[in-house]
């Protein structure tokens, strides 16, 4: 969309259809020396071009006029302030996000809400690409580095192991259950 001052005078104007007048397409209120924006090369003044073609907020529910950046995602429409974490209101501009049950969700946000968490540090394990690797066992999650034996320490990660009720063991540490 290209926001256009008038500038010709109207007698001037190089279209075939314009005798005198350079008039909004919709008010017919005259574009001289005003702003406008042509859609389907119509001129319109930015008052009606607003009004008939601009996105509404999905935030503040109101209309996200020519001199704003229109945000979208899933043809929902936001200002650029208005873009924000659900939880933590940070701002979404220019960052990754997750949407959940139709809210927006930084990446933080959304993995302390729906990620995993490890069962020995009981941290966030992060998804994704380039997320945290992690060893998943009967419906139970670790970082790698908390895969450890809990008696000796020794890192399970690639090895055998053995369970006692919630703990994790080498095989060696194992061998009296």
């Amino acid at each position: 969309m290209d926001i256009t001052t008038c500038a010709l005078k109207p007698d001037r104007i190089p279209d075939a259809k314009m005798t005198e007048r350079f008039d909004c397409h919709y008010c017919k209120e005259t574009l001289f020396g005003k702003k406008y924006i042509l859609k389907e090369e119509s001129p319109y003044c930015i008052k009606c071009y607003e009004s008939l073609y601009s996105n509404t907020c999905e935030e503040c529910k109101k209309p996200i006029g020519c001199d704003c950046k229109d945000l979208s995602y899933k043809d929902r429409h936001w200002h650029e302030t208005c873009f924000h974490c659900f939880q933590c209101k940070n701002s979404l501009v220019d960052k990754p996000f997750a949407a959940k049950e139709e809210h927006l969700l930084c990446t933080e946000c959304y993995s302390n809400e729906y990620s995993s968490k490890c069962n020995e540090c009981k941290k966030t394990i992060m998804p994704g690409l380039g997320g945290t690797k992690y060893i998943s066992f009967e419906e139970r999650q670790w970082h790698n580095d908390c895969f450890n034996c809990k008696k000796c320490s020794l890192s399970l990660v690639g090895r055998g192991f053995l369970t006692e009720r919630d703990d994790i063991l080498c095989p060696e540490c194992g061998k009296d259950i």
